[in-house]
């Protein structure tokens, strides 16, 4: 039966041809000879990149979350169980009850995991926050060292450091406790890194680098080139890609992922998510798809949740999936986007 339909439509293909009658092209992904893919993460392994989503322990109870989950997402990123106050709750005690929960899920479902974060100006322990100088220095260091020995080979990529720089016209750094104990602890903690889990990719992760033309992503650009240069051991740079009405995707957004790229790192959308919805929403994730797909470094796009009643802002509806787990219009626009790609 499959013969005969596929003749037939030869002939009337032809016979359409000749009268003179042009025929539409077919999709990108279907010059490939394979189907168009219909989960989130074949259609990004067709380029050879992941397509994940940011995940929370306690949700892995909610069969439509993990329903989606396991359906639709190659990587998964713990959202909160892998940071400071978490892992370290007091010094020299390490706890990773909810983030194993996320890795030992990811593993049975043939998922890859981000790790995230080790190193982040909040979300730190009473106890951290109230070490200085070599006492602190110390201690951020070791956190590195445990936590990436407990996990080692079995995380794709770590966020080392987290939001480092300030907003605004400067490109200066944040004013932290990490960065009073010197310029360099951020090249001290990927070294750290390094040693601890030579296999893991090793990233710098940050928001509202998005723009090429702010002070923030070109200070974060002159410290990644300068790391390349002297050798420290940075892999890739974490774009957050949190948009909204005031942060909308820039147009030179694809500048900014090719010119990271360029310094030999790789970038990775870490924590993807657009307020709002229908077609206006659509088209945000396409583009930013899109730019993705038009840079090879750009190896992989994490949602920041799953269902908009996930989301840390809920109520700008800005995922993939609505409340209910229903697939909306974004979805649709990020799957054939990357179903696009050759």
């Amino acid at each position: 039966m499959r013969k005969l339909l596929s003749a037939s439509l030869t002939l009337a293909t032809a016979s359409l041809a000749a009268a003179g009658v042009l025929l539409p092209l077919r999709p990108a992904a279907a010059d490939t000879g394979d189907p168009p893919s219909t989960t989130l993460a074949a259609a990004a392994q067709r380029s050879g990149r992941y397509f994940g989503a940011g995940v929370t322990a306690h949700k892995l109870s909610d069969p439509t979350y993990t329903g989606i989950l396991d359906r639709e997402f190659g990587m998964v990123t713990p959202e909160n169980e892998m940071k400071l106050d978490v892992t370290e709750p007091q010094q020299g005690r390490f706890v990773f009850t909810a983030a194993d929960r996320i890795v030992d899920h990811a593993a049975q479902q043939g998922m890859r995991v981000r790790g995230h974060t080790l190193l982040w100006h909040a979300g730190q322990p009473s106890w951290l926050v109230n070490l200085r100088g070599t006492a602190l220095r110390e201690a951020m260091l070791n956190h590195v060292t445990q936590v990436m020995a407990y996990y080692r080979g079995r995380i794709h990529a770590w966020d080392v450091v987290n939001e480092a720089f300030a907003d605004g016209p400067t490109g200066a750094r944040r004013d932290s406790n990490f960065q009073r104990t010197g310029d360099d602890w951020i090249e001290a903690a990927f070294h750290a890194a390094r040693a601890a889990d030579p296999a893991a990719k090793l990233c710098y992760n940050d928001y509202n680098i998005e723009n090429w033309a702010h002070a923030k992503t070109q200070a974060v650009y002159r410290m990644v080139r300068d790391f390349r240069a002297r050798g420290v051991p940075i892999d890739c740079v974490g774009l957050q890609s949190h948009f909204n009405a005031n942060h909308p995707v820039p147009a030179d957004f694809v500048t900014t992922v090719r010119n990271f790229a360029d310094l030999g790192v790789d970038v990775q959308l870490t924590e993807l998510d657009v307020e709002g919805s229908g077609a206006a929403q659509a088209e945000s994730y396409r583009r930013v798809v899109r730019a993705c797909l038009a840079v090879s470094r750009c190896t992989g796009i994490t949602v920041w949740g799953i269902r908009d009643s996930d989301s840390w802002r809920a109520s700008g509806t800005p995922l993939l999936f609505d409340s209910s787990g229903a697939r909306k219009p974004a979805y649709t626009a990020v799957l054939d986007a990357l179903n696009s790609a050759c």
